[in-house]
């Protein structure tokens, strides 16, 4: 059924700095969140996190100087919302548009672009698989306390998760049986990695390994295929859920494993986190280690993957909110 009225989508996402003069304010930004880290006392986080992101800033800078000066995140992003926009178009009238967290098009800018093309619902569609806080709930808080700052009164209808959304994991399996493939019949272990959180977030009720351990129940229904969940992208000085991604790489060495296939099933576009950690770090720690070492490339604006954000919206605008299975 086509739509008749014009609808917003925001694409909820992290962002990231696109060149290395961006990424001290990037992490400024990032530490400033008093949702996902407290640092000490609330008048203090800001100068605390201006101390954290000058301290950081030049390994950070590093690290993006080896994937060509800065993150291509907003620009994957907005490849995915072209795609989505494009797909929408037989079911009505869509503007889809990105939404970062800590970087440009933050919500003020997502808000106003979209407040300025009429839309009379808008639909948060979080990149975020699976629900945590300091993700999915982050974004969200901040879309509404901009919108009511801003005073935009436009219906917002929330996607909060979908870790077993059928096409998304279409797509995680189709990858995954290419890099079995691509060892040519030798045995391969399949890893899954995802964005590491503080422990304490899991205790207080955050459903993340919830909603992974979902993810990689579906994944392996489909392709038969055992893997192991592992976590990457630690920081600060708390307890992180674990085993971390090396710590991993070190138990597989220990156990003769000769082949591995990582899956980073919490990413769906290429970023920081995919090209230098993964695709550089730990393939060099993983061959210094005598493995064999394969990735399965991002979703990004894959039609199988797209076609999934597609329902998932659709869904939402049934007001059927996320679809079953997903929240």
């Amino acid at each position: 059924m086509k739509t008749e009225s014009k609808i917003g989508i925001l694409l909820l996402n992290l962002g990231g700095p696109e060149r290395l003069e961006d990424v001290r304010p990037f992490l400024f930004n990032l530490f400033s969140d008093r949702q996902i880290i407290r640092l000490g006392p609330a008048f203090l986080q800001k100068p605390i996190a201006r101390f954290i992101a000058r301290r950081r800033a030049p390994a950070s800078m590093a690290n993006y100087a080896r994937i060509g000066g800065g993150s291509p995140i907003r620009r994957k992003t907005e490849e995915q919302a072209n795609a989505l926009e494009q797909a929408l178009r037989p079911d009505g009238d869509f503007v889809v548009r990105p939404c970062m967290r800590y970087w440009h098009p933050q919500a003020e800018e997502a808000l106003r672009d979209l407040a300025r093309q009429g839309v009379h619902n808008i639909i948060a569609l979080p990149l975020y698989p699976h629900y945590s806080i300091a993700t999915t709930g982050s974004s969200l808080s901040d879309l509404h306390r901009t919108a009511a700052q801003l005073g935009i009164d436009i219906p917002i209808r929330e996607i909060p998760a979908w870790p077993d959304e059928p096409a998304y994991i279409g797509c995680l399996a189709a990858r995954i049986l290419a890099g079995i493939r691509s060892f040519e019949g030798q045995p391969v272990q399949v890893v899954y990695s995802a964005h590491s959180l503080p422990v304490q977030f899991i205790q207080e009720g955050d459903p993340y390994v919830e909603h992974l351990q979902r993810t990689i129940a579906a994944i392996e229904k489909r392709t038969a295929i055992a893997g192991r969940l592992c976590y990457q992208s630690r920081s600060g000085p708390v307890e992180w859920l674990g085993p971390a991604l090396p710590e991993m790489l070190e138990t597989l060495a220990g156990e003769g494993c000769a082949c591995l296939l990582v899956v980073p099933i919490s990413f769906v576009s290429d970023h920081v986190e995919t090209l230098y950690e993964i695709d550089i770090q730990y393939r060099e720690m993983a061959e210094g280690l005598g493995m064999r070492f394969a990735s399965t490339p991002g979703l990004n604006a894959d039609p199988r993957f797209i076609a999934g954000l597609r329902n998932l919206a659709l869904a939402a605008l049934d007001g059927k909110g996320a679809p079953a299975g997903s929240g």
